[in-house]
């Protein structure tokens, strides 16, 4: 395989050139069929050759690999030099209601009181916190009042001001679950705190295991997305649902629900934030991220009473983060009903991408198997044992910018199957059908 690996990069096999059917190569090298039809396999998948039915396997067209580089912060890879991208994590972009948006900041900035431009209350604007309130309550099951919510700057931004407040609580670790992004990991440990992984099985997180890393790691939180587990893609057995919290209640420790993708759910019933089982126990994370864009940078803390004041605090020996007039804009574009219809559109169109890819995966890739599609805006596609990193080198060599599942372990956790997190949300309309197309080359 090196050596054909070799012929293809320095030209000696020109792009188009037809191969020896595997039969005839093992006669002619004195091998087994079965070695020549691996390698062939395992060279398409990496996109050194296409295997096309009726025309046999040829040297892949294409241009210098573009492989997309690691970024420091948070550990991301970067799509930029990349044809397309299906990393997870970001919406369709060019889906963005700016004519909306426009309308809503029009009318915020005409109606914007006087003191809207001065610092105000670290916890954000009454306006936007109201709204918030009425919108978390109805739509996501959330127990809240405008009192207990602060504004910060995403998830991120939260995640630190909490870390903070825990620090100074001598929270000694969160307890984070087997799969998820590094990053988070790194505020919290950033803070001082350990990150020990709670299991993961068919049924979601192992929050049964909590007494127990509470006792041997000192664990005084969990951080977790029990809505739609990222990246597996499963919901939270209601079972574990109820162990989280009477954990908690028990020994005064805290939820950390990351509702990271909420509103999109398409074949299941909604499930509704674990917030609103007790509401003193649960600190709810909710971003426009997902929903409108990460570049608003506008996320939102539920909070319990007792902790209201210290993340103020923090927040407001840190920084606001989030602009004023920003915050009116959402609350007038969540108030004039703007907000649930991009929603319900964008529902549509991300439920017609799921659809598109599984079809195309069932008719292009028919030994691969796609699972966590009932919602959100990825899915996992699981691959044959030890596919995975070739996958996703030959990705890159189309030109596709895509992460494996084992990317998101945890360092402590086994090696588990073997699989691709695809990211069906990320794409602009116009490039979604060439992005599907290098996907299903690239797959075994």
């Amino acid at each position: 395989m090196d050596a054909l690996r070799d012929a293809v990069r320095t030209g000696r096999l020109a792009p188009g050139t037809r191969l020896p059917s595997s039969r005839s190569l093992a006669a002619d090298l004195g091998v087994a069929r079965n070695t020549v039809a691996d390698a062939y396999a395992e060279l398409v998948a990496e996109g050194w050759l296409v295997a096309r039915q009726g025309s046999g396997t040829r040297v892949a067209r294409r241009s210098a690999p573009r492989r997309t580089a690691p970024v420091a912060v948070g550990g991301r890879r970067d799509p930029g030099r990349a044809a397309h991208s299906l990393l997870a994590g970001t919406p369709d972009l060019a889906a963005f209601p700016r004519a909306q948006w426009l309308t809503a900041a029009r009318r915020a900035l005409t109606t914007a009181p006087y003191d809207a431009f001065g610092y105000g209350d670290p916890r954000g604007r009454i306006e936007l916190r109201t709204v918030l309130a009425d919108y978390l309550a109805r739509a996501r099951g959330v127990d809240v009042t405008p009192e207990r919510i602060v504004v910060c700057a995403g998830f991120v931004h939260g995640l630190s001001l909490l870390a903070q407040v825990l620090r100074a609580r001598r929270v000694r670790a969160v307890a984070v679950e087997a799969y998820g992004l590094r990053h988070h990991r790194a505020k919290l440990t950033g803070a001082g705190i350990r990150t020990p992984a709670l299991g993961l099985d068919a049924r979601g997180t192992r929050t049964e295991e909590l007494p127990e890393l509470a006792r041997t790691e000192g664990v005084g939180a969990v951080l977790m997305t029990p809505a739609h587990q990222f990246p597996t893609g499963g919901a939270l057995h209601p079972d574990r649902r109820a162990a989280a919290v009477d954990w908690a209640r028990a020994t005064g420790g805290l939820l950390l629900e990351d509702d990271y993708d909420g509103e999109f759910r398409y074949d299941r019933q909604r499930v509704g934030a674990l917030q609103g089982l007790d509401a003193e126990r649960v600190v709810y994370f909710g971003t426009a991220s997902k929903s409108l864009a990460p570049g608003l940078r506008l996320g939102w803390l539920v909070v319990p009473d007792g902790l209201v004041e210290e993340v103020a605090a923090v927040k407001e020996t840190t920084g606001w983060a989030s602009s004023a007039l920003d915050q009116l804009t959402l609350a007038e574009f969540i108030a004039s009903g703007a907000y649930d219809r991009h929603v319900r559109a964008m529902r549509l169109r991300y439920r017609r991408r799921r659809d598109q890819l599984t079809e195309a995966l069932a008719d292009r890739a028919p030994d691969v198997r796609v699972t966590g599609v009932a919602a959100g805006l990825h899915a996992v596609i699981e691959l044959p044992p030890g596919m995975e990193r070739a996958v996703v080198e030959g990705a890159a060599w189309q030109g596709l910018a895509l992460e494996g599942l084992a990317d998101f372990r945890h360092p402590s956790t086994p090696p588990g199957p073997d699989a691709l997190v695809v990211g069906y949300g990320t794409p602009p309309d116009s490039a979604w059908a060439g992005a599907l197309d290098a996907l299903c080359r690239a797959l075994p």
